[in-house]
């Protein structure tokens, strides 16, 4: 078997989404997603992948993974999660989607079979409209895309739920079996500041939603807190000790993730549970965090980290220290099905992200099958590969473009 063509899809309306299709000479034709700067990472895929990888056997994973991440062409960006890293995680989860093809079996069995028959999910609180700003002076207030209050565009406008009805947003979602949700309400705060300093009003503000959903739920839903990377240490100690009475499950990417020594400190100096980082790529950049005790949860993105390939060892690594793993979702249908695979399979996997607005609709407006989710448990798909594959329609649409690179 030969990999005869690689083609990226590109799709106005999910502007931040880039597809791959690994076709080959018997017929199964492997599918990759990544997000972000996506004609970069198409640039990549054109410019040095697909040209290395056409005419070459797909089962070869590991080889062609080595190649790609090692060679010359990538000596800029071996490591972080660039353009180039991003690249060959599209790929890297295409060839494992072949790979299950030909053996008939979902990726879960490939790597090892399944540690559990379902996983518990916790909703991320975004509303419908997908990505951050790509660029300074995107229309959108604050550092996501705030509609403004009253205004919902479906039941899960859960952005607006968690800033002005957080008890009504906690009621919802145990309704549906979810015990855990995860909020960001110290954004704003740090968008105004460039993240130097958080004042006692803010503080207040930004504490309002927890405080409400204790009031209301109690301790029955768990409560997650991302920071997204947003706040220098000072601050980010500062914030960590408000939420103390709160309890969160975990702060997420309380600093930026490039000074192990710093998210070293902070870990040690608070008693909550540091979570990180779907901003690390290569299991290099996990070594580090997991060795020196600066997270207590390893979030990994398949679709950033290197792949599926990248993921099980980053998985198999925290496991060897003892920490839980959770797959990173707030992205694309792809990245959701490839990390699932992998935390189904792994020993440590603790919990499963989704974005219930996202599950909802557009995810199904991309793929033909997502994994399904029953009472707050989510069970893996069980076809062959990843188990889906992109809607004949998306590649039929008007706003599709596709670029190939052949034999």
């Amino acid at each position: 078997m030969r990999i005869t063509a690689v083609e990226t899809v590109q799709v106005e309306e999910w502007p931040h989404l880039v597809w791959v299709r690994v076709h080959t000479d018997a017929g199964p034709i492997g599918l990759g997603e990544t997000s972000y700067h996506t004609e970069a990472v198409a640039g990549y895929i054109h410019e040095v992948a697909a040209p290395y990888l056409v005419g070459k056997d797909p089962t070869r994973i590991d080889l062609h993974h080595r190649t790609l991440t090692k060679s010359l062409m990538a000596l800029v960006a071996y490591r972080g999660s660039g353009a180039e890293i991003r690249a060959i995680a599209a790929l890297d989860i295409a060839l494992w989607d072949i790979l299950g093809q030909i053996a008939g079996l979902p990726i879960h069995t490939l790597l090892g079979g399944l540690s559990r028959d379902e996983i518990r999910v916790y909703n991320t609180c975004n509303g419908y409209r997908p990505g951050w700003k790509r660029r300074p002076g995107d229309p959108g207030d604050g550092y996501w895309r705030l509609l403004p209050a009253g205004r919902p565009e479906g039941p899960y406008e859960d952005l607006e739920g968690f800033i002005n009805r957080p008890e009504e947003l906690a009621h919802s979602l145990l309704a549906e079996g979810i015990g855990a949700m995860k909020i960001y309400p110290f954004n704003a705060a740090a968008e105004a500041s460039g993240g130097l300093h958080v004042s006692a009003a803010d503080l207040r503000l930004a504490l309002e939603p927890l405080r409400r959903i204790r009031a209301a739920v109690g301790d029955r839903i768990d409560v997650m807190i991302d920071f997204h990377s947003l706040w220098n240490l000072p601050q980010a100690r500062r914030i960590a000790r408000a939420l103390e009475e709160f309890e969160p499950y975990w702060l997420e990417d309380p600093v930026k993730m490039d000074n192990v020594d710093v998210l070293a400190d902070y870990a040690a100096t608070t008693r909550l549970t540091v979570c990180g980082s779907e901003t690390l790529g290569t299991r290099a950049e996990f070594r580090e965090v997991i060795e020196r005790r600066a997270v207590g949860i390893a979030m990994f993105d398949a679709a950033w980290v290197g792949g599926i390939s990248e993921a099980r060892k980053i998985a198999a690594m925290a496991e060897t220290h003892h920490l839980p793993v959770a797959p990173h979702d707030a992205t694309g249908p792809v990245t959701l099905i490839a990390g699932n695979h992998v935390v189904m399979n792994a020993p440590n996997g603790l919990v499963q992200e989704i974005v219930r607005s996202y599950y909802t609709t557009w995810y199904r407006d991309i793929v033909t099958d997502l994994p399904p989710i029953e009472n707050g448990m989510m069970r893996p798909l069980s076809g062959p590969g990843l188990g889906t594959r992109l809607q004949d329609d998306l590649l039929r649409r008007r706003d599709t473009r596709i670029r190939r690179t052949a034999v």
